[in-house]
């Protein structure tokens, strides 16, 4: 199960070679991030990325705001839900 769990970065190891900047890398990590969160809460991961371009997060958005994009906010569960 835990081998499993770390494929993905395993997959990804040899193509992150080419991140050659700290944006780069801070970028790869970032949509790790929301990837491996959407799984972590049962989401459908095209549904929910889906919802998130329609979004557009941005950095000055409030803490308020940000949580209503969560995955693990009750509205998105609701609207990305793996059916």
């Amino acid at each position: 199960m835990s081998e499993n769990s770390i494929r993905p970065v395993t997959v990804g190891r040899k193509n992150w070679l080419f991140s050659d900047t700290l944006e780069g890398a801070q970028a790869n990590t970032l949509y790790l991030t929301i990837v491996e969160m959407a799984k972590a809460y049962n989401l459908n991961l095209y549904e929910y990325l889906n919802f998130l371009f329609e979004q557009r997060p941005i950095k000055e958005m409030s803490n308020d705001e940000l949580e209503k994009l969560a995955p693990w906010n009750e509205g998105v569960k609701e609207l990305c839900s793996m059916k």
